[in-house]
């Protein structure tokens, strides 16, 4: 029986990832955010229950793959898919009305792209290269439910959210490497990055609340950005 847990686990990832979607088309984007973190909840330990009971398969890594695309790609797609539907467009973009919520979904086939990259790429054992799918999902989750006033404050920003859809297709294959909070030790020296990123998350999600989870996103990678600079000067 053991060996059917992390599947089974997986497969609660991959239906909460379903729940989110059918909240997302519907309107609700804040019980589709829900679902994504209950789905990321799911995600986190069917890995663990596979390493603690020592039942690791190449069937539940492709499994977790198709789930995470489901979950993290096509539901927060969707949840931009809807915000465009509703969105006020400028003059000039009003005929193609019917067509350009359908861009959303650019990031559900780069999230497919980034997930067999990382079933392949042996480097990221212990950080990460590109933007890992959850941390994406839930920047777009977090955005759109905290910060709804500000993203349809004007139509002009139906033109960002396009540019930004492009910009996280981007980060998630992009050879960018962003640290992973795995402390080896919990002493200051060699964590000073990860300690910083964790009582900065702290502050903003203190100040901002829903909102600060795509703040924090946003700060994961220019912090990542700016340490690898540091590290590895040109």
């Amino acid at each position: 029986m053991k060996k059917h847990i992390p599947n089974t686990i997986t497969c609660c990832n991959l239906i909460s990832g379903c729940i989110a979607i059918v909240h997302a088309i519907t309107g609700n984007p804040a019980m589709a955010l829900m679902w994504i973190i209950i789905g990321a909840v799911f995600d986190f330990f069917d890995g663990m229950s596979a390493r603690l009971l020592g039942v690791s398969s190449p069937i539940g890594k492709e499994l977790d793959s198709l789930a995470d695309v489901v979950t993290f790609g096509v539901a927060p797609s969707t949840i931009i898919f809807f915000e465009l539907l509703v969105m006020e467009y400028p003059a000039f973009l009003e005929p193609a009305r019917d067509i350009v919520p359908f861009a959303a979904f650019i990031m559900a086939a780069f999230s497919a792209l980034r997930l067999a990259k990382f079933n392949l790429d042996e480097r990221q054992a212990t950080s990460f290269i590109g933007l890992p799918t959850p941390a994406n999902a839930l920047f777009w989750g977090s955005l759109i439910v905290g910060a709804k006033e500000i993203v349809e404050c004007s139509p002009w920003m139906v033109l960002v959210v396009l540019a930004m859809v492009l910009l996280s297709s981007w980060l998630l294959v992009a050879e960018l490497p962003l640290f992973a909070l795995k402390f080896k030790h919990w002493g200051w020296k060699g964590n000073e990055v990860k300690y910083i990123f964790v009582l900065t998350s702290a502050l903003l999600l203190a100040i901002f609340r829903i909102s600060g989870f795509a703040i924090i996103i946003a700060w994961y990678v220019i912090l990542s950005s700016l340490t690898s600079r540091y590290s590895h000067p040109e």
